[in-house]
């Protein structure tokens, strides 16, 4: 058996999408699995669409999520160049073999003639209309024209594209790994350019040729490639290439959270969510794009959150480390059926990874936070101190940063609704009570806090529960968060005394 040889193909317009970096996942995964390679190629051929600083950023989202290619524009290779618009050259041979064998010709039809062919057949009762057997006889191309005018033409230096010539009464079969037997009629594909005007080759002549150049024996892309795939398996026979076709695998969509629909970067938007892996922002606009990463997701967290969108481990098992993903991962795993995407657990993820971390790494990102962030210098002990206390609580790790903030100042304003509700003489009378106990007998941690307040008020006949809000209030302003008594034992005896007594000042104004 051949090495397996796949390649991640994306084009440069832009940021990359996060169904492009499941693809890539999905990709990499089986090439590891079956000891083969992971390729990256850049498709650049649509130069109109072609976007400054897009191809750096493809290379670093892959890097950032841990995909390395084996070969690519980066690492190099023998089957190189990597990007297409460095193999244009190479293309012309192929395409003037598919001229000389009658499935390609030229087409020199203008942009009015063309709308001029779509309104015709719109007018017969034909709501698709395209260029296909049933018109390309109208149409001036090298069917319909002379050798001699064509030639004229081509001397006169008259723009043309190269369309594939579709034959009308083929029956294309291919077998897709994740979709069984695939069949279509060729009656209803249409002639594709592809070469266009300008001589680069489009996507659907580039991609075979490469693929077979390359020597790419399995091709794993989303299912928005499946109606094209009809006419790569036709160009496959047109060259005579069907024993060196590879196996496809159509990944399944990729829907909005309700399910309806495609997922899209206008519903991400407003469902609140990222799209793109990192941060993207198109050279000359001045939108910044949030990205996965710097919305505080961990790469580990996403890559284990993308391989469970299609993809069923056959298992209950849900947290998979990379190189468990490579021992497992198969195509027969993958579903038809489109999935949606759930952010909540996106960020079930992010909580379960974050606990993975340990103290030493996640103190320094509280460190860097506050420091960066609030202006705020603090010492290493402390950090720890705030990872053991919130480190059941975070999904994302600024917030360790965000939410500690209290720890370093006194509360100036108070939770309005549990203020209004609880706060009275009787729960006065019991934070200046826990006052006179701490100076009596202090506190060394977490669990001496608590016993101390729960005996004192149960002593003065107070019923410890009911003021614990007045006591998190006059702590830290705020009605809810960490175990209380853990954030004592951070602040210290002097700092609660004195936080209490000057809450309790600011409560009575």
């Amino acid at each position: 058996m051949s090495e397996v040889r796949v390649r991640f193909a994306p084009s440069p317009t832009g940021g990359l999408h996060i169904g492009g970096l499941r693809t890539a996942l999905f990709n990499y995964l089986f090439a590891r699995n079956q000891k083969g390679k992971f390729i990256l190629r850049i498709e650049d051929t649509d130069q109109n669409r072609f976007v400054e600083g897009a191809e750096e950023y493809i290379i670093n989202a892959l890097k950032w999520i841990g995909l390395t290619p084996d070969e690519g524009p980066v690492s190099g290779g023998e089957y190189g160049p990597y990007r297409q618009s460095e193999r244009k050259a190479l293309y012309k041979e192929y395409v003037d073999k598919l001229l000389v064998d009658g499935n390609a010709y030229y087409a020199f039809d203008t942009t009015e003639e063309l709308e001029a062919m779509r309104e015709r057949v719109k007018a017969d009762g034909i709501s698709n209309p395209q260029y296909d057997a049933l018109t390309r006889g109208q149409m001036k191309n090298s069917l319909t024209l002379s050798e001699a005018e064509v030639q004229t033409l081509l001397d006169a230096k008259t723009p043309y594209v190269i369309r594939a010539k579709i034959p009308a009464k083929a029956e294309i079969r291919f077998k897709d790994t994740v979709r069984d037997w695939v069949k279509v009629h060729g009656a209803v594909l249409d002639d594709k350019v592809l070469m266009k005007s300008d001589g680069m080759p489009t996507y659907h002549l580039a991609n075979v040729v490469d693929d077979f150049l390359m020597k790419i024996t399995h091709v794993i892309r989303g299912e928005e490639w499946l109606p094209s795939t009809p006419l790569h398996v036709l160009l496959y026979q047109f060259f005579g290439w069907e024993d060196k076709m590879p196996q496809f695998a159509h990944l399944p969509l990729i829907l909005k959270p309700d399910g309806n629909g495609k997922l899209s970067k206008r519903a991400a938007d407003k469902a609140g969510f990222p799209i793109f892996p990192l941060d993207w922002q198109t050279p000359g606009e001045t939108e910044l794009i949030k990205g996965f990463k710097e919305e505080g997701y961990l790469p580990e967290a996403l890559r284990n959150f993308l391989v469970l969108l299609g993809w069923n481990p056959g298992s209950d098992k849900e947290i998979f480390s990379l190189p468990e993903l490579e021992e497992i991962f198969s195509l027969q795993r993958i579903n038809k059926a489109g999935t949606k995407f759930d952010i909540d657990k996106a960020k079930w993820f992010n909580q379960q990874y974050i606990k993975t971390y340990s103290e030493d790494v996640l103190a320094d990102i509280i460190l860097a936070d506050l420091d960066r962030k609030h202006q705020i210098i603090a010492d290493k002990k402390l950090a720890v101190k705030i990872v053991n206390l919130l480190k059941e609580r975070v999904t994302f790790p600024q917030e360790f940063a965000d939410n500690s903030l209290y720890l370093f100042q006194h509360p100036e304003t108070f939770d309005e609704k549990i203020t209004r509700k609880k706060w009275n003489e009787e729960a006065k009378s019991a934070m200046n009570i826990f006052i006179r106990a701490i100076r009596q007998h202090g506190f060394k941690n977490a669990e001496e806090a608590k016993t101390l307040y729960s005996e004192t008020l149960n002593n003065e006949g107070l019923n410890p529960g009911k003021h614990m809000q007045v006591l998190r209030i006059c702590v830290t302003g705020e009605g809810s968060g960490p175990d209380l008594m853990g954030i004592l034992a951070i602040l210290g005896t002097e700092s609660t005394i004195n936080r209490i007594k000057n809450s309790i000042g600011l409560l009575d104004l």
